[in-house]
């Protein structure tokens, strides 16, 4: 798999990083699913939208927050809270919702908000200095 670089924002208060903010992506049902997330640097989502997408309207483009407020249920999520295994929409045993007849678009949100927590936790040092 190749290397991706990813651009990382760090936001600051009294010179102290506080959050970072970088965008990640997985493939959805229709193409890339461009998700832009900030963490704090205890590793808890402080907010996840979807920047880019080319899913089917009425169906899977409720992960946009204009549409639907499922987006919201990452907000203060963690790579322990859910438990690993919980990181999944509910027909794969996770705590997630799918959506009635689109169930790769929330799922492959889901692996991007996980993935893009699991590369915070790896290079936290890195990032919050």
């Amino acid at each position: 798999k190749g290397e991706k670089t990813i651009t990382i924002y760090r936001a600051r208060q009294d010179g102290v990083v506080k959050a970072a903010l970088f965008k990640v992506a997985e493939r959805g049902y229709a193409g890339d699913i461009q998700v832009l997330m900030a963490v704090d640097t205890e590793g808890r989502t402080l907010g996840v939208r979807v920047l880019k997408h080319a899913e089917t309207p009425g169906l899977g483009d409720k992960i946009e927050v204009k549409k639907d407020k499922w987006i919201k249920d990452f907000d203060g999520k963690s790579l322990g809270d859910p438990s690993p295994e919980k990181w999944g929409v509910k027909k794969d045993s996770g705590v997630f919702d799918q959506f009635a007849g689109a169930t790769i678009t929330p799922r492959a949100v889901v692996k991007a908000v996980k993935g893009g927590l699991e590369f915070f936790a790896a290079h936290k040092t890195e990032i919050t200095g």
